[in-house]
């Protein structure tokens, strides 16, 4: 026992010496450290000022919170537009009309065909004849642009006008 207290006495001198380098390095370690977080401080407060915000962490959070009701709903949105693309093809949004004078009498062109057709060209054709006598008006189903019924050729003009509407 007594050799082992020689030993440390005689390696007092650097034990010590060793622990004051040590001490020394932690110490300016700590100013350093402590010249950082007076710039980090500086720098919230700058980002804290007039904005009226007491609780950072908890703004956050809701944020973080809000922009997951946003997802959903922007998901939601997503589903709705992919419905939408897939109706509006078949939506008879196309159409055209031609006035015209029916009989070759004098007049204003008051017999019409207007046609309403989707992408296919499938739809109505409505045309309105005006005589003297009175107005008839006439319906004719379309499928890609023909009818079970003869067109006249105000209606297919009127329904060539309807295909040129992109």
């Amino acid at each position: 026992m007594q050799e082992w207290n020689e030993l440390i006495l005689d390696q007092l001198v650097w034990i010590i010496g060793g622990l004051a380098v040590l001490v020394f390095w932690l110490l300016i370690w700590n100013f350093v450290q402590g010249g950082r977080l007076r710039k980090l401080r500086k720098k919230y407060e700058l980002m804290m000022a007039g904005t009226g915000v007491d609780d950072l962490e908890g703004l956050l959070i809701d944020l973080k919170n809000g922009q997951g009701k946003i997802e959903d709903i922007q998901s939601e949105q997503q589903q709705q537009i992919a419905k939408i693309k897939a109706l509006l093809p078949k939506q008879k949004a196309k159409v055209g009309i031609k006035r015209y004078n029916a009989f070759g009498e004098r007049g204003n062109e008051l017999s019409f065909s207007v046609a309403f057709v989707d992408d296919q060209k499938d739809g109505v054709v409505i045309t309105g004849l005006y005589s003297r006598d009175g107005s008839y008006v006439y319906a004719k189903s379309l499928i890609r642009g023909e009818s079970t019924h003869a067109l006249s050729p105000e209606e297919i003009e009127a329904i060539s006008l309807a295909g040129l509407g992109e």
